[in-house]
């Protein structure tokens, strides 16, 4: 069991573009902070925001010693973010959460206490997806579907990167070198003694939403490819299976014209029987490719994130 004297909590928040809600974020994370009352910081990643964000954390964090600031090069993306945070905190047990206050803070202290009791890793899990639009809703259900039909190690359902994380489990993720990062996928892969938390997602009090649907698709994609290399196998599969059709209905066609002398089916047969193949060869080109782009981004070694600064480190 963890004692809970000891423990200092550290929240890594990414933050891009997040100006109009960061004051209350602040207000209300300290509130629950205090009353809990546990050594804890803050560190904030700036992700190349071109709004007031990054001056306005300065101000504060020149007030305030438990306020780390960290401003990356330019907008590197949230999964990047998070990467710097972990790399950076040094407490006992961190706490990934959105700035957008989607994710309530006031659930930090069930959080804690699961953690308490014990758990390396526990995440905030939404109890229903009401308050997104039924397309929303409906590719979200169709991806953590796909993801865990797919993928080795499944992740769990309506749970995003708000969790609290122990020590041993960030230390475990810092050895995963990989640059195509899914955070989801690799919390799920450590493993560890995992708990989960119900709560109801709420509306954004201030600001905008910077995930739009193409955004999303992108982020699927990347994270079934990064998780998985059964795509690339069913591709194999479906090829074999056509391929024996083809080849079978090729010998029944000679059979048929050798001993019945039947004509070979006409023009609209061949037709659809050339635009299937090449529909399926182009898909199959196109999952080889996106392992490949893959591939290709993890043989450069280039960093996930360069930081341009560093405060109250």
């Amino acid at each position: 069991m963890n004692s809970h004297e000891n423990v200092c909590l550290c929240l890594i928040v990414p933050v891009y573009n997040e100006q109009a809600v960061l004051p209350l974020f602040l207000q209300r994370t300290d509130t629950v902070l205090q009353k809990m009352g546990i050594r804890y910081e803050y560190l904030f990643i700036d992700d190349g925001s071109t709004d007031r964000s990054a001056d306005w954390l300065k101000q504060q964090a020149a007030n305030r010693p438990e306020i780390k600031v960290v401003t990356l090069s330019r907008n590197f993306g949230k999964e990047a973010a998070l990467t710097a945070g972990l790399s950076l905190a040094t407490a006992s047990a961190v706490v990934c959460i959105d700035a957008d206050l989607q994710d309530p803070p006031e659930l930090i202290e069930d959080l804690y206490q699961k953690y308490v009791e014990g758990y390396d890793q526990v995440y905030a899990q939404r109890d229903n997806r009401d308050s997104d639009s039924w397309l929303k809703r409906t590719t979200a259900h169709m991806f953590y579907k796909i993801y865990n039909l797919f993928a080795a190690y499944p992740m769990p359902y309506n749970a995003g990167d708000f969790r609290l994380l122990s020590r041993r489990t960030v230390q475990a993720l810092l050895q995963l070198p990989e640059r195509e990062r899914f955070m989801k996928g690799l919390f799920a892969w450590v493993g560890f003694k995992t708990a989960a938390v119900p709560y109801r997602r709420e509306a954004r009090p201030a600001g905008t939403t910077k995930w739009n649907y193409w955004k999303l698709w992108n982020f699927a994609l990347n994270g079934l490819t990064a998780s998985t290399t059964l795509p690339l196998k069913l591709c194999t599969y479906f090829g074999g299976v056509v391929s024996l059709i083809s080849f079978l209905f090729a010998a029944w066609t000679a059979f048929k014209k050798l001993y019945w002398g039947n004509p070979v089916s006409g023009y609209t047969s061949l037709m659809v029987a050339i635009l299937f193949f090449s529909g399926v060869q182009l898909i199959t080109l196109g999952v080889i490719g996106e392992y490949l782009s893959r591939i290709f981004t993890e043989v450069k070694c280039r960093p996930s994130y360069l930081i341009d600064e560093k405060i109250n480190f």
